[in-house]
């Protein structure tokens, strides 16, 4: 990780590696969590593999759903990493996203607890990394890990 160029989270999640990986690509799991409550997110596209569309809207009162990412998968390694970018869109051209263009890699390794659940968020210049993270990535980012695990430390206690 480049400090100057980027953003990260990391989290032990005491949930299977297999469960957390589930809620990444199951789209009506994805749903409950992708986005900081209350907010509410909706899954357009999730087409889990390199070249494949991410697409999701989100809502602030429930009803009216807007526009939230329009990216597309870099690389999916199934049960360990997830690359997506919001700088190429979901038809494969080039964007200017808001509020930052931006590269995440989540990876997820084994742990004697559950699962080591990584996000790595990567900024073309520092700029980019100074003013996503003065919009509250840490706690963005960090709101949605915290919603995963509980999504997931619930599932692996039934």
């Amino acid at each position: 990780m480049n400090p100057d160029l980027d953003l990260g989270v990391e989290r032990i999640i005491r949930a299977p590696r297999a469960t957390v990986w589930r809620a990444w690509t199951d789209p009506s799991r994805l749903e409950q969590w992708w986005v900081p409550a209350p907010s509410r997110c909706r899954v357009d596209r999730l087409d889990l593999r390199p070249g494949g569309a991410f697409v999701t809207r989100l809502s602030d009162d429930g009803a009216a759903f807007v526009p939230h990412l329009d990216a597309c998968f870099l690389a999916v390694d199934e049960l360990e990493r997830i690359v997506f970018t919001n700088a190429i869109d979901s038809a494969w051209r080039p964007a200017s996203p808001a509020p930052v263009p931006m590269t995440a890699t989540i990876t997820m390794n084994d742990h004697p607890d559950g699962t080591d659940y990584r996000i790595v968020v990567r900024h073309g210049d520092p700029e980019a990394r100074a003013h996503h993270e003065k919009l509250g990535f840490a706690e963005g980012w960090g709101t949605a890990a915290g919603q995963l695990a509980a999504l997931t430390e619930s599932m692996a206690k039934r």
